[in-house]
Parts: structure tokens; sequence; C-alpha cells
């Protein structure tokens, strides 16, 4: 299955890519299908009414994450992408106060949130444990349309048909199914990766970026464009975390920190008495700029989820205004490096919380921010490898719990590790020649089976780990 640089870094809103984005995508999906009509149910009336309900670990964490709201919105007509994120409690009222909402090209339909959005507790629905269904009646309150949708991680979104159909994908013998792609380069594996490489003499960075022009059919011209905005859109992230302060919203009363830090560490600049591991300090103050954007429901591009939005950010930042000698040619080598990280993560284990815990979200993105620093630092396609399994490695059994279901406590602090632990792999990487005990792959897989077997409360329910050992003040 390719994977664009643009599927693992998409331009979204907080606070989790799983829970937020995906819902609200596959509620503008549903509206697309009842536009088709290709799905309404034989013999059924006029449409005038929708509902949802929600499954699972998002009916567990849905409140904190947003997840009623995400539905509401997509079910008015908007994407992740185009939301403005300062409008979506006004929106998100008004539908609540009037009980209608009118979806372009489908005239206005009944929807009650308090009545018609359900959050059922009961056992998650059998395909993930993100699962939401749609629903749409007609006048006679008969059922007109339904289905049934998993948000699987990193906004990406799949029908119970398209889940099944990827499921007996990843049982063909992956060369077959790359062959029939025609890509210039289409490995399925770290192994793959590596052995295509030695035979063409490119790195991993350039047969990622020929397998997504000819993805695209664009010139890497073009494809350079394209990356420069993802990069734009999170360094802006970075930014507006750095400038402001307050109290994030939710009921846990964090306070956001990121700027009072930023504050402390440009006044120490040129200070001959700092601490070496300053550098630590920065990479932190980057990634929880950005997660407090995400924690608050601003824009974020998923890096691969939002929930670890901070760490590629953060180590790119770090790259750019702290490595000597970076350029940005250097960066697109790092978004491409990692995106290619993250494909293989993705296709070949996973990287949604509710699936297999944080070991999943910030562990592949340290997976990725390490491979994409070690590419840009001219580490060989061995010692990206090396790198990333590094960073993966040492995220192995990370569990999924956030306090009250709100993607603050840990998430925050731990993007910032995730980040160190990246620059740290990347280092390591780069002080050998790449040989190593344990392949990618093989990381890949124990993340796998690990997540299989976590139980289900330390997978984004907030049912066990941090969540339920709260302060009891």
């Amino acid at each position: 299955m390719f994977l664009s640089v643009f599927d693992i870094f998409k331009i979204g809103v907080g606070p989790s890519s799983s829970h937020t984005m995906g819902p609200m995508t596959a509620a503008a999906r549903f509206l697309d299908d009842l536009r088709g009509g290709a799905e309404k149910i034989p013999g059924a009336g006029t449409l005038t009414r929708l509902g949802a309900s929600l499954h699972g670990s998002l009916a567990f964490t849905g409140k904190g994450h947003g997840t009623d709201r995400a539905v509401i919105l997509g079910l008015i007509g908007y994407l992740p992408a185009s939301l403005d994120p300062d409008a979506a409690e006004e929106l998100e009222t008004e539908v609540r106060r009037i009980k209608r909402i009118s979806p372009p090209g489908l005239g206005t339909l009944d929807f009650d949130p308090e009545s018609d959005l359900v959050f059922d507790f009961g056992p998650p629905l059998p395909g993930h444990a993100n699962g939401l269904v749609l629903s749409a009646f007609d006048e006679r309150g008969n059922p007109y349309m339904t289905q049934t949708y998993y948000s699987v991680g990193g906004g990406f979104v799949v029908t119970e048909a398209e889940l099944e159909t990827e499921k007996a994908a990843k049982t063909k013998t992956l060369h077959a199914e790359k062959e029939a792609m025609g890509y210039p380069y289409p490995f399925g594996s770290a192994a793959e990766m590596l052995e295509m490489g030695r035979a063409s003499g490119k790195s991993i960075a350039e047969m990622k970026r020929a397998n997504e022009c000819a993805h695209q059919n664009i010139q890497p011209r073009e494809l350079s464009g394209q990356i420069t905005r993802i990069c734009d859109v999170m360094n802006a992230v970075i930014d507006r975390g750095l400038r402001i302060d307050g109290i994030l919203p939710g009921g846990l009363s964090v306070k956001r920190r990121a700027k009072a830090m930023h504050e402390q560490l440009l006044a120490e600049r040129g200070n001959n008495r700092s601490q070496p591991h300053v550098a630590n300090d920065w990479l932190s103050v980057y990634a929880m700029a950005v997660n407090e954007e995400n924690a608050a429901g601003g824009r974020v591009v998923t890096s691969p989820t939002n929930g670890a939005a901070g760490v590629v950010p953060s180590v790119v930042r770090y790259y750019r205004d702290h490595c000597i000698g970076a350029t940005d040619a250097g960066v697109e080598t790092m978004m491409l490096t990692a995106s290619a990280i993250g494909g293989l993560i993705k296709h070949r284990a996973s990287i949604s919380g509710a699936e297999c815990g944080c070991q999943a979200e910030v562990g592949s993105a340290s997976a990725m921010g390490a491979a994409g620093l070690c590419a840009a630092l001219g580490g060989t396609n061995e010692q990206i490898e090396n790198a990333a399994e590094i960073a993966l490695e040492h995220h192995l059994g990370m569990t999924c719990d956030p306090a009250a279901g709100l993607v603050q406590v840990p998430c925050i602090e731990r993007n910032g590790l995730g980040a160190i632990k990246a620059v740290s792999a990347a280092s390591l990487a780069l002080r050998g020649d790449g040989t190593h005990f344990m392949p990618l792959d093989n990381c890949i897989e124990t993340m796998r089976q690990t997540g299989e077997d976590m139980n289900t409360k330390y997978k984004e329910t907030s049912l066990g780990g941090l969540a339920v050992n709260l302060p009891e003040c």
C-alpha cells in the first residue's frame, strides 16, 4: 500500500487525529455517500434525519477528544484541513440550539446531538477500537442509509468493507502487491528499502521522492513546494504555541508552559554558564508548543498523528535552527525520509494509540524524526534504518493512557521526550556504521505483537494507567 508524504503529514485540527480528524472525515464521507445515493436502502422514503453512534475508544474518550464536535462539524460539511478552529465552538453551539443541519446539496435535515449522537459504552465494533456508525432516516423514521467507519489512526478513515480489503491485502505477497502499483522503488519493508538503495545507489529520500512524483505525476520542484507548505504550517504551529499562555480547555487546569520556557531559553542565550543539556530543553519546548496547540483544538500537522504531532516538527526545527550546516534541502530530505519510515510502520503495524498504545504514536514519530535527522546529517541508508530502530525500540510497550481522555497529560511532555530520543537515536546511529543486532522490520513487528497483547484499558480508553491514578486533591 503506497502512502504519500501527504498521507503521513496532513494539515488538520486538534486534539486527536483518530478521535477528531477521523470522525470529521467519516461524517463528510457519509454526506458524499448520501449525495451519490449508491447505498440507499431500497424502499426508503425522503431523507429527513441523521444519526451517529460512537463505539470503543471513540465512546470512552470521545468527550475529551471532541469527537462529538467533530461529527457535528463533519455533518455540516467541514473537513479538518478547511475548518477554522476558532469558529468550531460557535458552529457546534448553533447546531445544538436549532437541532438541524443543512449540509450542501442535501437540504435541511433534523439532527439533535443530544438524542441523535450516541456514546455507546458497550463492546467495541469488531473491526477496530475506533468505530462509528452513521445513519440516515426517512420521514417515517425508517433507515435510509447506514455506514460503518473505522478511524484507524493518523486521520485515516476506512469503511467496514475497505478495512476487510486492507486486511486481506496484507496477507498477499508484498512484492507482487507493490509491483502492480508501478512505482520506481516499491519497497514494502525496511529490508527491501535497503536492498533497493544498494542496487540503485540512491538514498531513502531519493527513492521516496521518485515514488511520490510518480504517484502524483509531478516534477520534483512541485513536490518540493508542497513539502515546504507542510513545513511552513509546522513552523507556524510552533511559533503560535510559543506565543500563547493560559490554561488548556477540558477541566484538568493544565497550564501552558511553552511560552515561559521559551522566554527563559532566549534570556539564557549567550550565557557561557548554560548547561550542555540545554539542547534537550529546546527540543522539548518546540514539541510542547505544538502539543499545547493541539490540546487547545488548534491547527496542527499529523506527524504521523495529532497525539504525536510535536515530535517531527521539533526535530526539524532543531535541525534548522541549531545544527551546523542546515539547509532547505536537508529539511526536504528529513521529511521524505521520515514519511518513508512512517509509511512502513503504518503498513506493517499501526500508528493508532487505540490499536497499539502510545508506542504506535510517539514511538513511530520518534523513529521518523530519528531517521529524518540522520539522513539530513549525512547518514547512510543503513545508519538511517538503525536510527529509526533505536528510537522505536525504546518506546516499545508504552501505553496510551490520557488523563480524562484529554491529549494533555502525559501527552504534551511525552512528545518532548520523544523528540529527545529521536535526536539521541540519530546521533548513536551516526557514530556507527549501520550494522546492528535488531532490524527495523523486526522491531516494527514486535510493536505490532505488543499492541495485540496489550490490555484494552491501556489503549486510549482512559480506563487504566496514569488516567486512573490522578491526584486526589
